[in-house]
This record gives structure tokens, C-alpha cells and sequence, in this order.
């Protein structure tokens, strides 16, 4: 699943290209995709149809376009947005208007932009469990900001559960530590907690605890304050380290807006890394299995403390 170096890549992308861009049309080929969507296809045509856009914003893994109110209302404040999730395998593509679609899209956008004139977006989800919906925006519950982009404090109400990412200005390390700490859990199953902590998924749980000498079934409760902090402070480290290599992509599936795909999988130093030398004392990295998914770690320099 696109972790948040993956979706950051494509909002960066997306930005400055629906800025200030009028969707002029929508077309829904399958339906499927608009399963976060409280109403039919219909309803979603025409709450987009004519609309203008402010932008792209990123709460975790979750991205959304502000849209502009009428110039006849009495804020400038927008009250709606186009929320994305790319689930397994989305992807939102820019396209030239004569382009051919893939053969994979499932919802079709042709915008106006006031520099770059016509263009089209694209979203592309083989596996169909990622989705997009028009969606109110509210408050958000600290006042800041709701994510990368815009400096708008207000959230689409179906992402407002999602914790800040480690990488948000307001993110609150001393309530996250507080948190974490807290839980009864396992510390992979808290850093996978998108309410706790939003944007890390697995292969990025899995290179922070590594670089953190960390089990991931170490129990959290049992965690040090001085080693919690080690652990935030890696998980920032590999994500900033994968935002500046394009994301991790093992396949066609994970691309930016123009197709590119990243090259962080060449870095990776326990994540799919099973049977090769440990980087730091070359045992062989072990997985496990975890949670429907695998945990790769280190025998030697993770052990449960």
C-alpha cells in the first residue's frame, strides 16, 4: 500500500497543476471507485462539474483538492473537497487531453488551467480499493493546519480521525510519546495505528525499527522514553530519506502523476531484505509473519528487551 513518501509524491506533483484549474467535465467508468462517495455517480458529477480548485493537501496517506466556493458567497473559505485514497494500487495520473486512457481508469477529470490550459487527470486503480469522494470539510481539532499544502485548518470529515504524520509541523511528539507508551500493544502494531500516528506503513515500520534496534513485537509499555524518541526520530529520518528518492516502488503500480516511478526500494536495509546479510552485523534479515502481511527484522540486533 502507498505509504506517506508515495502519496506526498503525488500530491507535490498534483499541486501546482489543479491550482486555480475549473473542472470542466467528469466522467465515472466504474462506480466502485466511489464507494466513500455519500451518493450516486450522478450526484458526484455534478457537485464537481464546473467547480474551481485551490489545491492539493495530504493528511497521512489520504489527499484531497479544496474546492473554491461560488464567487457570489460570503466566505472564501471552501467548504467541500475531493478526497482521494489510492488503497493498494491508485493511482492519479495528469495526462494530455488526447491522451488514451488506460485501461485502468476508473474516474476521468478534464480540467482548465488559467497558465497551462487544458489537461486531464486520470485515476487508475487496478485492484479498486482505492476511492475518491466529495466530502465537507470541518474544523480541525487543534487549529492548525490539516495537512501538507495549503494552510487551510480544515479537514475532509471522513480524514478527520487520522493522526498527524511525524513530518507535520504540528505534530505533538510529547502527546505521541505519551500515547504510545499508553497502549497495550505491540510497538509495529502501534507505529501501523493510523490513529496514533498517520502515513507509516509497512515497509517503513519495518526500516525504522530495524535502524532502531527495535523488535517489532517488543510490547510498548516496556519502551524507554529515550528509546520511543529514538524510534519517532528514525521513522522521520527513513521517511524524509524516501520523500527525497521518489517513494518506493516494487512495480508499475506505484508512480507519481507523470508515471516515474521511485527508487527507494534500492535503500531498503530490512524491509523484503530476508535471507540477505544484516547491514550492521550481515546475519541474515528473517521475516515473519504479521498481521496478513511479514515483519523483517534482524535476530541479532532486535531483540525483544
Amino acid at each position: 500500500m502507498p505509504e506517506l513518501p508515495e502519496v506526498e509524491v503525488v500530491r507535490h506533483g498534483l499541486h501546482p497543476a489543479v491550482s486555480g484549474a475549473t473542472i470542466d467535465a467528469v466522467e465515472v467508468l466504474d462506480e466502485r471507485s466511489l464507494k466513500r462517495h455519500d451518493g450516486p455517480a450522478e450526484d458526484f458529477i455534478e457537485r464537481l462539474t464546473g467547480a474551481r480548485l485551490r489545491g492539493a493537501v495530504r493528511r497521512g496517506k489520504f489527499l484531497w483538492v479544496p474546492i473554491e466556493p461560488p464567487l457570489d458567497s460570503s466566505t472564501d473559505a471552501p467548504a467541500e473537497a475531493l478526497v482521494a485514497h489510492l488503497g493498494m494500487s491508485g493511482q492519479v495520473l495528469l495526462r494530455d487531453p488526447s491522451a488514451d486512457a488506460a485501461a485502468l481508469t476508473r474516474i476521468r477529470f478534464s480540467l482548465t488551467h488559467p497558465l497551462h490550459g487544458p489537461l486531464r487527470v486520470d485515476f487508475v486503480d487496478q485492484r479498486i480499493f482505492g476511492s475518491m469522494a466529495v466530502d465537507a470539510l470541518v474544523p480541525t481539532r487543534d487549529g492548525a493546519a490539516a495537512g501538507y499544502g495549503l494552510p487551510l485548518a480544515s479537514i475532509p470529515s471522513q480524514v478527520a480521525h487520522i493522526a498527524r504524520d511525524p513530518l507535520d509541523p504540528a505534530f505533538d511528539e510529547r502527546a505521541f510519546l505519551r500515547r504510545l507508551q499508553a497502549k497495550r500493544t505491540t510497538v509495529k502494531r502501534a507505529l501501523l495505528d493510523q490513529t496514533l500516528v498517520s502515513g507509516i506503513g509497512n515497509i517503513y515500520a519495518d526500516e525504522a525499527l530495524w535502524a532502531a534496534r527495535v523488535h517489532y513485537d517488543q510490547p510498548t509499555e516496556t519502551l524507554s522514553t529515550r528509546k520511543a524518541r529514538e524510534l519517532l526520530e528514525e521513522v522521520r529520518i527513513v521517511l524524509r530519506r524516501a520523500l527525497d528518492e521518489g517513494g518506493t516502488s516494487f512495480d508499475a503500480q506505484y508512480v507519481n502523476v507523470n508515471g516515474a516511478s521511485g527508487y527507494f526500494s534500492h535503500s531498503l536495509r530490512a524491509y523484503g531484505q530476508q535471507g540477505k546479510p544484516c547491514p550492521r552485523c550481515e546475519r541474515p534479515i528473517v521475516r515473519e509473519q504479521f498481521m496478513n502481511r511479514g515483519s523483517h527484522f534482524c535476530p541479532r540486533c532486535q531483540r525483544i528487551r
